[in-house]
């Protein structure tokens, strides 16, 4: 029986064990969530007063630069990253990208003190016209504008030590002198060059990070390969002014896969094409001229085409002196058909003239021989004139040529007979 007693007992005494631990456990859990909410409001408080210390209820001017009353300039750490290259055009000798524009420097009303719990302050896009910034322009630009969708592409952060980090992302169209001379096969270097456009040296100077340009991934341009980028320091002085400056160089090789099938082969063809003439009978006139001519005309509406794209320079350019030798060729074949033509109706009139010079003779010689009348002319074996325009196509040409050479026949032996009865 009190054997009995005691399992019994031992057996209400586990539910309660495990609804203790149950307890205990709830317990810790609202302990750690009560902690967790208290420090978040008190990060959320600790971020609040920053503001409020720094920007809000504190004398601190926007209008005002850093170390403004000290002795130094305040140092503008910039940093940029492409992101694209839109295009490049030789025509407005321009070109244009996206970019990030990092700068960094150090204002010391902006300190506070650390905390564990916060390493940066980030400031919404609507809080940082309530800071200073640098008052830094593109010399360059023609067209630029920043992003604003979804909403303003500028981001701002500021560390315990009074360090300021800004951004912005740019999209814009900038200034690239060009030397065309070598065109297609040219190489040409474009810059971004930036300033303060009001601060001089005493009071800012702008100056590349450690690494001053990066580039994203795989990034492809047009007609392009970007090979190289430059960074320097270029001072300038206005008005006896000194003025801060910095630049950066890209150096870009031009791609001629487009222009080698698109312009050299098909002008190469187009010669190749025009000599074709030279195979041709030379009686076949009008076959030699229309191919000339198209020759002609293709090749002058090709090297028309292939400067379309391409600003008036005063200077001849690579692809001006290629159009200008392939049309030269063409014409060449079109003007060595006219003149061989020439030299082909000069050779026949001499021959003409040969043929008629020898009757006379031929009579003569007869009329030595004891003949009556004068020999018949052969004209199926002898009529060179016949055998000159047997294969032409101007027949009607030929038929008077004939009719011309009869009657100057015929004007001779009436001469040589007027002699004979005299």
């Amino acid at each position: 029986m009190v054997l009995q007693l005691d399992y019994v007992d031992r057996a209400k005494m586990v539910p309660n064990k495990w609804s203790r631990e149950f307890v205990w456990m709830a317990v810790c859990l609202v302990i750690q969530l009560s902690d967790g909410s208290r420090s978040a409001n008190a990060a959320r408080s600790f971020r609040q007063k920053i503001v409020d210390r720094i920007l809000t209820n504190s004398s601190y001017d926007p209008r005002i630069p850093p170390n403004y009353d000290d002795d130094g300039p305040v140092v503008i750490k910039m940093e940029l990253f492409i992101l694209s290259f839109q295009s490049v055009s030789e025509t407005n000798m321009d070109f244009s990208l996206t970019m990030f524009l990092r700068q960094r420097w150090n204002d010391s009303r902006l300190a506070y003190e650390p905390d564990s719990r916060m390493k940066m302050l980030e400031l919404d896009s609507r809080m940082m016209d309530k800071v200073w910034v640098p008052d830094t322009y593109i010399v360059n630009e023609k067209d630029a504008s920043f992003h604003e969708v979804t909403v303003p592409n500028r981001l701002m952060h500021i560390y315990p030590v009074g360090d300021v980090q800004y951004s912005l992302r740019i999209t814009g169209t900038y200034t690239c002198a060009m030397d065309l001379q070598k065109y297609p096969m040219d190489t040409q270097t474009c810059a971004l060059v930036f300033e303060s456009y009001g601060y001089s040296t005493t009071n800012l100077l702008l100056r590349w990070t450690n690494t001053p340009v990066g580039t994203r991934k795989n990034l492809v341009l047009p007609q392009f390969n970007l090979k190289d980028i430059q960074s320097y320091t270029c001072d300038r002085l206005y008005y006896g002014v000194n003025y801060t400056c910095i630049g950066a160089t890209f150096k870009l090789v031009r791609n001629y896969g487009y222009y080698l099938t698109q312009v050299y082969i098909p002008s190469i063809l187009i010669v190749a094409l025009s000599w074709v003439s030279f195979w041709l009978n030379i009686d076949a006139v009008p076959a030699r001229i229309s191919l000339g001519l198209l020759t002609v005309l293709t090749m002058t509406t090709q090297s028309a085409g292939a400067r379309t794209n391409l600003p008036r320079v005063s200077y001849v350019k690579a692809i001006d002196m290629w159009m200008a030798v392939c049309l030269f060729f063409v014409f060449a074949a079109l003007i060595e058909f006219a003149y061989i033509n020439v030299l082909s109706r000069v050779e026949q009139r001499r021959k003409d003239t040969i043929c008629l010079g020898n009757l006379p003779r031929q009579i003569h010689n007869s009329k030595e021989d004891g003949e009556a009348t004068p020999p018949e002319i052969d004209w199926k074996k002898k009529g060179k004139l016949r055998q000159l325009f047997k294969g032409s196509a101007n027949r009607e040409r030929a038929r008077t040529i004939d009719k011309l050479s009869l009657h100057n026949q015929i004007l001779t032996l009436g001469t040589e007979f007027e002699k004979e009865v005299v």
